[in-house]
This record gives C-alpha cells, sequence and structure tokens, in this order.
C-alpha cells in the first residue's frame, strides 16, 4: 500500500518534475545494434555511375543495356580520343563502323588520273603535289629545277629540250631587258616566235641516193607482188568447179546417176524410231550445218559445210560420196532442193545464192544484193519453180525470178535477220521467223504482214518445220522448247502441246517430223537425237549421235524407220 502511495503524484510534484532543474542528471550512452557494419563508399559510387550511364552517350562495344536509352542517347557520334594507327586492327573498331575486313577505309577526294600523275611524277622526279593542291613535297631541289612539271606535262625529251634552252638563254642574256618581258613590245614577239610544237623543223627531201633508189624499187614490186598474188587468190576463189567421184555419170542404159532406181517404194507405211547407227559419212573437213535427202526417192542425200564445199552421197547403194559442188568462198550456210531435184539453191556466207543443176554440176544462176543470206527456198508449187525466195541478214526477204534474175518483191518488216521461210495454206501464204523474236505471216506476193505474232515471253526460233498434214508448225525456240502454232486463219499457239526436255540454247538446231506425223525429232546442244510423241508430247527415245552438236535431222521420205544426222563435227550419221 505504501508503494502505491509512493507512485502518487501531485499536480505541484509534476511541474517540479517538468522542470529542468529538477530533472536528475542523465548520462548519454553510445547506440548498439546487431547489424553487420555496411561500406556506404561502394554504394555511394555505384549510385552516380548508374546516374552517369543514364545520362551519358553509349558505348558502342557492350552487347546490352541495362536502361531504356533516349534517341540522342543512341545516336551519339563515338566519343574519346582514337586509338593509335600502329595498334589499330579491325577487332578495335566496332562491326558497324566497318565497310571493310580490315577496319573503315575513307574515300580520298582526288582523282584516279591525278593520283597516277602525282604518283608517277614523285618516283620519277622526286616531288609530288599533296592532295589539298597547295604544297609540294618531296625533293624541293628537283621542284625548282623541273619547274614543277609532272611526267604527264611534258616528254622528257621536250624537257630536256626545254631546260638546255633556259640554261642557254641563261648564258646568253647577260643584262636584264625589261622591253623583252613586256608582251606588248616587239622584243616579247621575237623572243616568243617559236610555239611549243614547234620542235620538228621541216625538211626539204633532196634527191635520192642510189642506195635509197634501190631500196624503194625493191620495196615497190614487192607490194605489186603481194597486191598482184591477192587478187589472184579472190579470182580463184570465185571460181566455180565440180568434181563427180563416181564410176561414171550415166550407166548402160543412158540413165543419169541422179536418177532414183526402179524398185524404190515406202517400205512401212508406219514410222518406226530408229535405234542404230548404220553408217557415218565423213567427207566434209569442217562442221556441217545441212543436209537434204533428194525429194520424193531419197536415194541421195545433199550436204552443206563450213569447208565452202556442197557434197552429195548415195544412200542406197555404195554410199560415197557421189559429187562436190565448189562455188562459194565462204561457209554455206542453207541448202534447198527443187521439187524434182535436178537442180538445188545454196547460200553462203559470202554473200552470194547459187542455183546449181544437181547433174552436172554447173552454176546456172547467181543471186546478190550485198547481205548475208540465212535461208533459201523455192516455191513449192510445180509451176512456180522459178522464184526463189531468200532471208537476208538485213531483215529482209527478196523474191526474185531465176529466168530473168531480176527482184520481183521485197517483204521487208522484220527488225533482225530472217532465219526461215516455211510455206503453208496450199502455197498461198508463208510464215518466216527472225531475230526479232516474232512470228510473220504473209500472202505470196503481197509485202503486207498478215499476221504478226510477238509475246513478251517468246524467244528467237531458228528453225522451223511444218507437219505432214500442214495444219501445224513445229517452231524450235531458244528457250529449250518446240512451240507448235496451227496454220488455220489465226495462227494460234497451241499450249497444250509443247516438248521440252532437250537443250538447245544458243544453237539452231533443226525440228522435223516422221512422214506419218506420228513422231517430232530434234537434235540438241549435247548431240543427242529427241524423240517425242506427237499425241502424248512424252520423250519416247534419246539417242547420243555426235561428239558435238546435232545440228540437223532429216527423216528418209521412203524408208521410214531411217533418219540422218549432221553435226559440227564434219560428219553425217545414218540411222536405222
Amino acid at each position: 500500500m505504501d508503494l502505491i502511495q509512493g507512485y502518487h503524484h501531485s499536480d505541484d510534484d509534476d511541474a517540479a518534475a517538468s522542470s529542468p532543474d529538477s530533472s536528475p542528471l542523465r548520462l548519454s550512452l553510445p547506440s548498439k545494434t546487431s547489424a553487420p557494419p555496411v561500406d556506404e563508399t561502394a554504394l555511394a559510387l555505384a549510385a552516380a555511375g548508374s546516374t552517369r550511364s543514364t545520362s551519358g552517350p553509349l558505348d558502342p562495344t557492350q552487347h546490352s543495356v541495362s536502361f531504356n536509352p533516349t534517341y540522342d542517347q543512341l545516336w551519339a557520334p563515338v566519343q574519346g580520343p582514337a586509338p593509335p594507327s600502329a595498334g589499330l586492327t579491325s577487332s578495335s573498331i566496332p562491326q558497324g563502323f566497318r565497310n571493310h575486313k580490315l577496319g573503315f577505309v575513307e574515300d580520298a577526294s582526288i582523282q584516279p588520273f591525278l593520283f597516277d600523275e602525282q604518283y608517277n611524277t614523285f618516283h620519277r622526279f622526286g616531288y609530288a603535289t599533296d592532295p589539298s593542291g597547295l604544297h609540294y613535297v618531296g625533293d624541293q631541289t628537283a621542284l625548282s629545277t623541273n619547274s614543277a612539271l609532272s611526267v604527264y606535262n611534258l616528254p622528257p625529251h621536250e624537257q630536256k629540250r626545254r631546260r638546255l634552252e633556259m640554261k642557254s638563254k641563261e648564258n646568253d642574256e647577260s643584262a636584264f631587258d625589261p622591253e623583252a618581258d613586256n608582251p606588248a613590245t616587239e622584243d616579247w614577239l621575237l623572243k616568243n616566235r617559236k610555239s611549243p610544237w614547234a620542235g620538228k623543223k621541216e625538211v626539204v627531201q633532196g634527191e635520192l641516193t642510189e642506195e635509197q633508189k634501190k631500196y624503194a624499187e625493191e620495196h615497190a614490186a614487192k607490194k605489186a607482188e603481194k597486191e598482184g598474188r591477192a587478187e589472184g587468190k579472190e579470182k580463184t576463189d570465185l571460181v566455180v568447179k565440180s568434181t563427180f567421184h563416181g564410176k561414171e555419170e550415166k550407166d548402160y542404159q543412158g540413165r543419169s546417176w541422179i536418177e532414183p532406181p526402179k524398185d524404190a517404194k515406202a517400205s512401212n507405211d508406219r514410222c518406226y524410231i530408229p535405234k542404230r547407227c548404220v553408217h557415218t559419212w565423213s567427207g566434209h573437213t569442217k562442221g556441217v550445218s545441212a543436209i537434204r535427202f533428194f525429194p520424193k526417192h531419197g536415194h541421195l542425200l545433199l550436204s552443206a559445210s563450213m569447208d565452202t564445199k556442197i557434197k552429195i552421197w548415195d544412200v542406197f547403194n555404195s554410199r560415197k560420196c557421189m559429187r562436190t559442188y565448189m562455188g562459194h568462198s565462204k561457209a554455206v550456210r542453207d541448202i534447198s532442193f527443187s521439187n524434182d531435184g535436178t537442180k538445188f539453191l545454196s547460200a553462203g556466207y559470202d554473200k552470194n545464192i547459187q542455183y546449181w543443176d544437181t547433174e552436172t554440176g554447173k552454176v546456172i544462176s547467181t543471186f546478190s544484193t550485198g547481205k548475208v543470206p540465212f535461208v533459201v527456198k523455192l516455191n513449192p508449187d510445180d509451176d512456180k519453180q522459178n522464184i526463189l525466195l531468200a532471208g537476208m541478214s538485213d531483215k529482209k526477204i527478196v523474191q526474185w525470178d531465176i529466168n530473168s534474175g531480176q527482184i520481183t518483191q521485197e517483204y521487208d518488216q522484220h527488225l533482225g535477220a530472217v532465219n526461215t521461210i516455211t510455206f503453208v495454206d496450199n502455197n498461198r501464204r508463208f510464215v518466216t521467223s527472225s531475230d526479232d523474236k516474232s512470228l510473220r505471216v504473209w500472202e505470196f506476193g503481197i509485202p503486207v504482214v498478215i499476221k504478226y505474232i510477238s509475246e513478251p515471253h517468246m524467244h528467237s526460233m531458228p528453225a522451223i518445220s511444218l507437219h505432214p498434214n500442214s495444219n501445224w508448225l513445229a517452231a524450235q525456240s531458244l528457250d529449250n522448247q518446240i512451240l507448235i502454232y496451227s496454220t488455220k486463219e489465226r495462227f494460234q499457239l497451241n499450249k497444250k502441246k509443247r516438248f521440252t526436255g532437250h537443250i538447245v540454247a544458243g544453237y539452231a538446231c533443226q525440228v522435223n517430223f516422221s512422214p506419218d506425223g506420228r513422231y517430232v525429232m530434234s537434235g540438241d546442244g549435247e548431240g543427242k537425237m529427241w524423240f517425242w510423241d506427237w499425241k502424248s508430247g512424252k520423250v519416247n527415245r534419246t539417242l547420243k549421235c555426235h561428239e558435238q552438236v546435232c545440228i540437223g535431222c532429216e527423216w528418209h521420205p521412203l524408208e521410214q524407220s531411217k533418219v540422218a544426222t549432221c553435226s559440227w563435227d564434219g560428219t553425217i550419221k545414218y540411222w536405222d
């Protein structure tokens, strides 16, 4: 009870206790904590670094950013000193600042010609102009001696002449003449009367010595002999001749060697694809550009070659060369028989078209427009065998009358050299192809295009063949496919028939049909012969015919399982 009373205080006691004078004396003791000590210096430095990293530019070498930078920070230029050139490596330059595998290469503001000029001048004379064009570097003595000329300003002999001339003037002029440096005076004109191009002096030609006269006469004689030899060579090239290689030109009954055998007739109504090579003709010394069987019978085979010669071969009996026709001075491009085979046309790169007699080997007529003929054809009508059409390199199709030798018509619409001429619609019209990647249909005798076929996807068509039923045209396109066009009024492309698989890009490989129209055949650039089925369009057979390009192919008109092929290797092969 006494203790409780001891805690009871009156208001006076509270006031006395609250007064400072009455409070007891207290001692200040240090605070105690159980937490470990913390180094606040590192914390302060980290806080300062984070503040600096969020406000300063970014290091281009770092791979990650721990905050969201501003646009100015991302695109700020690289700051700080550049590394020394000795220690500069490709790894020390950021990937984004490199334009070369060894680092960063700056474009020099100096033209290549000026750089070469100063480079050669420094290596020759020992001085050069710096890129600013205001100062010279190198040997200052040589600079003053050469008057700061570069190697491209004057040739060495002209520089030497000028140096000698300046030295002689310095020796001659002992006194200074102010009038000589004034362009308005006559002294200046006399001093500078020579132009920089007046180095050569005109020499009056005197009489020749005996030795010079003898040399001039010998030179003139050699020149005349050389010109005469060249003229003689040209004349011999133009000599037309023919050589018969058979035993006799007529048999015991008086029949000519070009007469077809009496027992020659079609062996089969159905054509078959050949399987093996039965004979090889190898008389040409260069590539064979075209072959043609004798019309209707095929007992003879005509071939045109790059060796300027035309040969005709026996097919049925001896299979030897019967006659060689030599009338062109350059390679022969195309050949074409008349309907009866007694005559044929040849077109050569010597710009001549020659009309030959098959039996005698004589040239009946020669035609030329001064341009290279690429294709020649006679009108297939029997009553128009005197009309010749030729596709020329100057984009024209020229029509001649063989009897008169006059040009009767010119068809001039193509934009490139004419490659093929094919008669259609009972020979009332003909189709031509050209290097301008187009087909044009003409009415015979009228130089107006009645149908123009040209599409952006079309390629040049250097070979065209007519189907035996005369309703379709097969065109060898240089995008490695054979396209089929109708010969009806609209001449439309048959999109359902397309023959592919062979490689003919860049080669004018011939395309042809079997006599019954069941097969399409074509050579290719790898020396192969391809056979497709006309109805299905599938590849029936592929034959490896030649080592080089198989350029021509002809199906025998009677022996309907036999085919002849020719190549740039100079051989002609007969397949059965």
